[in-house]
């Protein structure tokens, strides 16, 4: 078990060439967002375009459009009432503020069917699968799961401490072959074979929102070409960096995610001063 400082995570960060262009970058899905939850679409498509993305569209039901429009103006928007050309994209995250309905769970089936290449599951879409156990199987192989403990637990069954939910974590990565980003005071990753600790971040980030914005920023540096582990090393780091960073100008009862979103570019700045 490894923790995550600086000097380790500014080697994985790559150098942006002057003369590369939007599609060097990536074009990312982000399915995301219901009547009642269009915020955590909003947040994890800013973290998303904050973060380097090259494109960004966002599936969201098409009578929500108006909030997108005016929040996001970078992103493309496909509506939710629509197929989905999966050839399209590059990298894909599923589940802010999703709903657990029936057409949702039907969504997130037919991600796991047609997905190929590795997705981040967050929220909803982790609920929705800890109900089908049995879809765990038609996971792309290296996708990232990023679940708190109550969703950790709803996934894996009930556990009574932190080592406990690290030691299944472990395991069920190492079974399922993929990424679990166990989030908390200590964020955990492991890919079952190597597990790591992050060491950034602070009280500020427990409100609401703080895992939808992770979720984009994973799914930018998918988007980017990182190998999937180093992507969900990269944003938990860079979540957490962000949001030390923002203790500058906020308390941690005053942080805002949006505050934390808008530090990202420091966050990027201060790990690239380390690179050699």
């Amino acid at each position: 078990m490894k923790n995550l400082e600086i000097d380790t995570i500014s080697k994985l960060l790559k150098k942006r060439l002057p003369n590369s262009h939007k599609g060097d970058f990536g074009h990312a899905l982000l399915i995301a967002g219901s009547k009642q939850k269009m915020g955590a679409a909003i947040i994890a498509s800013r973290a998303c375009l904050r973060n380097g993305v090259g494109l960004l569209t966002v599936s969201i039901p098409k009578e929500e459009r108006s909030s997108m429009y005016g929040s996001i103006p970078e992103a493309m928007l496909h509506f939710r009432e629509e197929q989905i050309d999966f050839l399209k994209f590059n990298s894909l995250a599923v589940g802010p503020g999703l709903e657990l309905d029936d057409g949702s769970q039907k969504l997130v089936y037919s991600v796991l069917l047609k997905a190929n290449y590795p997705i981040v599951i967050d929220a909803d879409a982790l609920n929705i699968l800890a109900k089908n156990q049995d879809w765990f199987i038609q996971l792309p192989k290296n996708s990232i799961l990023t679940p708190h403990p109550k969703e950790f637990d709803r996934l894996f069954g009930n556990h009574n401490s932190e080592e406990e939910r690290r030691n299944t974590a472990i395991a069920k990565a190492k079974e399922f072959k993929c990424i679990i980003v166990l989030k908390g005071h200590k964020t955990f990753i492991t890919n079952g074979i190597t597990s790591f600790i992050n060491t950034t971040g602070n009280a500020g980030l427990a409100k609401g929102g703080s895992g939808d914005a992770l979720t984009g920023i994973v799914l930018a540096f998918l988007a980017q070409g990182y190998e999937p582990i180093n992507a969900a090393k990269l944003a938990v780091f860079m979540h957490g960096l962000s949001a030390d960073i923002t203790l500058q100008t906020q308390s941690e009862e005053s942080m805002l995610i949006t505050d934390v979103i808008e530090n990202l570019g420091k966050a990027f700045q201060e790990i690239r001063s380390k690179i050699k």
